[in-house]
């Protein structure tokens, strides 16, 4: 039947999307966390500490999504 071969596309569209998602999402929010406390270091004087912070809060926010996908994935 087309219509289930039409869903099975579909889903497997959808597992792709998610996993490339996920693989784009986990870096870039440490990468933004990084670059953002280098900036501010520059800005404040206050180097490396701005930049461990935000790193750190990059990494966290990664994976935040990644169990969030994980909970959400079923």
């Amino acid at each position: 039947m087309p219509d289930d071969n039409d869903k099975q596309k579909r889903e497997n569209a959808d597992a792709v999307y998610q996993a490339v998602s996920l693989g784009l999402l986990f870096p870039v929010a440490i990468a933004i966390g990084f670059l953002l406390g280098r900036w501010l270091d520059g800005m404040f004087h206050t180097k490396p500490w701005l930049t461990i912070i935000f790193t750190a809060c990059g990494i966290a926010a990664g994976f935040l999504n990644l169990f969030r996908a994980a909970k959400s994935g079923d």
